[in-house]
């Protein structure tokens, strides 16, 4: 039978309870456990699929084709789970579930309640996590705030759980705050009262991990245990890290979280194993080499709009390249009113042009890849930077001005880039989402990068490239490097004559690791290193 950590957190949201859920995960996995990684999020909507990365940050694609939150790509990164539809449940999933479940009569008349029906279903969907991925750890996110009234179902759940399995089956971890105030002066009061509030719900907790600027004192650990009655020796303090969230599974380690929660859930002396994490704090902490990479997005865009790419150009610079890396933010609709584009891009190495939706700052993003194009700058393109190649190249080169995406404009003469439904032939209209099978073309770059003539890539697509257009694009320079195994949708562009210019319609930021990193951006640094040269 699976034992469960139940993660919550109190006192103010974005303390990285996301990321203290994936450390612990990834030091229970370096003991030789296997894991399972699980969010529950107390949204109402029944996927991340349709809220704004400006307000939930980027949508994270399982490979089984589920929108989900982007603590999930944290999972992925700091373990090595595979992630499914199954590791991400919303309140608004639940209560499908519940009424589906009502309206084909299984709770034969009963009147249906939060307590138990929809209790019943979140733990339901939490015990089946442990069944099906046969983890000896379930790690449980649970969304929110202790207090906040959308987290009371998943708190009720949890101390039922708690209650049923009992104390060696699930354990409960709070992440609260340690304020500083002016002086300098730390303050236990926060978090007392989180884990009152807590308490309140019937949950006490067995280990608190609590959020400072710096390190805490033993006094100050020894008072919080005894007035929020936890074990002592049960505090531990994630400050804020140096260079890297990739710290704290050392950070973790050093202060004994692993071997805590190992004793309390009865899984005896185990050897942690962090390696793998020491080895790449190692590389990040003496680099050979700096690189610097502007990324084009939408307006005054958040780091977690785009937090996938981020993290696989850095994985890439350091493992890959043992390269420092600076991301340079640069925003799309300010592209749009620059008279000097090349002082915009003077001091990047590579340029990357990540998947965005929506027309806001469409000219800037098209006037960066048409730069990157003409300048030889290493450039990436990931969905609609892979599809901003095709019009750059239709406009610019084949002279079809009004060429565009039928996404923006509906009625171009050369709607370059369309719904497969509004293409010649009988194409599916279904939005692909999750990994499919992808054919290389032989002798292009991107078969030089993979060695492959067949892979497997995760996809969040619904506008593809019109095939009508691909002889116009080849004579011009724009090769058709990859196509979709299963539509033959084009899958793949790479300017001919250019030293790095790749654009992909999948997403390989989905499946990079720190101590992995993906092929593309790992050939991409290196290319934009030479570019450095």
């Amino acid at each position: 039978m699976s034992k469960y950590v139940l993660v919550t957190s109190g006192v103010c949201s974005s303390l990285g309870k996301g990321v203290a859920s994936s450390t612990i995960g990834s030091l229970l996995e370096c003991s030789g456990l296997k894991i399972a990684m699980m969010k529950c999020d107390p949204y109402i909507n029944v996927d991340a699929g349709n809220i704004s990365p400006y307000q939930h940050g980027e949508v994270y694609v399982t490979e089984d084709g589920a929108e989900t939150d982007l603590d999930l790509g944290n999972f992925s990164r700091f373990t090595s789970v595979n992630l499914t539809d199954e590791a991400c449940i919303s309140i608004g999933k639940v209560y499908e579930n519940v009424i589906q479940n009502e309206r084909a009569g299984r709770y034969n008349g009963r009147t249906v309640q939060v307590i138990p029906h929809i209790t019943d279903e979140i733990k339901r969907c939490i015990r089946h996590m442990g069944t099906t991925s046969g983890a000896d750890v379930v790690v449980v996110e649970i969304g929110g705030t202790v207090g906040d009234i959308e987290t009371v179902p998943y708190l009720e759940a949890a101390r039922q759980l708690v209650r049923e399995l009992g104390k060696n089956n699930a354990i409960s971890v709070h992440l609260t705050l340690i304020p500083v105030i002016t002086g300098g002066e730390l303050k236990s009061k926060p978090t007392q009262n989180s884990v009152k509030q807590l308490q309140q719900v019937g949950i006490q907790p067995d280990v608190l991990i609590c959020r400072c600027e710096s390190e805490v004192e033993d006094s100050m650990k020894q008072k919080i245990a005894r007035f929020c009655n936890v074990t002592p020796g049960a505090v531990f303090v994630s400050p804020d890290f140096q260079k890297s969230i990739y710290e704290l599974p050392v950070i973790f380690h050093k202060q004994g979280l692993d071997a805590m929660i190992l004793s309390k859930l009865g899984l005896g002396n185990r050897t942690t194993d962090i390696r793998q994490w020491t080895d790449f704090l190692e590389k990040l902490s003496n680099p050979a080499k700096k690189i610097r990479i502007g990324m084009v997005g939408k307006k005054d865009y958040l780091d977690n709009c785009y937090k996938s790419v981020h993290e696989s150009l850095f994985h890439a610079a350091v493992t890959g390249n043992n390269a420092e890396l600076t991301v340079k933010k640069i925003d799309a609709e300010t592209l749009e009113k620059t008279q000097d584009i090349d002082q915009v891009f003077a001091d990047v190495d590579g340029i990357v042009v990540p998947g965005n939706y929506g027309q806001r700052g469409f000219l800037g993003l098209l006037a960066t890849v048409r730069y990157a194009r003409e300048h030889k700058i290493p450039f990436l393109g990931i969905d609609l930077g892979m599809q901003l190649m095709a019009i750059d190249t239709a406009r610019s080169l084949c002279g079809w001005e009004d060429a565009d995406t039928t996404e923006f404009i509906q009625n171009s003469t050369h709607p370059v880039i369309s719904l497969p439904e509004e293409q010649p032939g009988p194409n599916d209209g279904v939005m692909k989402l999750g990994a499919s099978e992808v054919h290389i073309e032989d002798g292009t770059k991107l078969y030089s990068i993979y060695n492959s003539s067949n892979i497997v890539e995760r996809h969040r697509s619904k506008y593809t490239f019109d095939r009508r257009y691909a002889a116009a694009m080849t004579e011009h320079g724009l090769i058709t490097s990859a196509c979709a195994v299963s539509d033959k949708q084009t899958e793949a562009f790479e300017w001919k004559d250019h030293p790095w210019g790749i654009g992909v319609q999948y997403h390989p930021e989905f499946v990079s690791r720190p101590a992995k990193p993906h092929p593309l951006f790992n050939s991409f640094i290196k290319a934009a290193i030479q570019y450095r040269k």
